[in-house]
C-alpha cells in the first residue's frame, strides 16, 4: 500500500462503493427494464432504444469508474469520479428545471451537494 492509500477513511470508500453499486444497478435497469425507469418515454418510438442504451452504458460506465476507483483506493481518481458526478447531476439540475420536475431537481441538489462534500473530504486528504 501506498501512502495515498493508507489516508483514504473508511466512510469515503464505503460511499464510494454504494455509489459504484447504485450505478451498475440502475445501468441494469435501464438496460432490461426501461420502462420501469423511464415511464413517460414512448418506447416504441424510432430509435429511443439507442438513447436508451446509450444512458444505460453512462450509468454502468460511471459505476464501473467509481468500483475502480474505490478498489484501487486512489484519491486522484475518486475525485475526477466525483467531478464527473458533480457535472453530471448540475445537468440533471438543469434538465429538471426546463421539465419542471421538481423530483428532478431536488435530487439533483443533494446529489450536488453529496458530490461537493466528498470532493471536499477527498481534497483534505490530499
Amino acid at each position: 500500500m501506498t501512502e495515498g492509500q493508507k489516508r483514504i477513511p473508511k466512510w469515503i470508500l464505503i460511499v464510494s462503493g454504494f455509489f459504484a453499486f447504485m450505478e451498475i444497478m440502475v445501468s441494469f435497469a435501464i438496460c432490461f427494464s426501461p420502462e420501469s425507469v423511464l415511464e413517460t418515454v414512448d418506447l416504441n418510438a424510432k430509435g429511443i432504444d439507442y438513447l436508451v442504451y446509450m444512458w444505460a452504458v453512462r450509468q454502468f460506465a460511471l459505476g464501473f469508474i467509481f468500483a475502480f476507483a474505490t478498489f484501487k483506493k486512489s484519491i486522484p481518481m475518486l475525485m475526477i469520479a466525483y467531478i464527473f458526478f458533480l457535472v453530471m447531476f448540475v445537468g440533471d439540475f438543469f434538465v429538471g428545471i426546463s421539465q419542471k420536475e421538481n423530483s428532478l431537481i431536488i435530487a439533483a441538489v443533494v446529489m450536488c451537494i453529496i458530490s461537493s462534500a466528498m470532493i471536499f473530504a477527498l481534497n483534505k486528504r490530499k
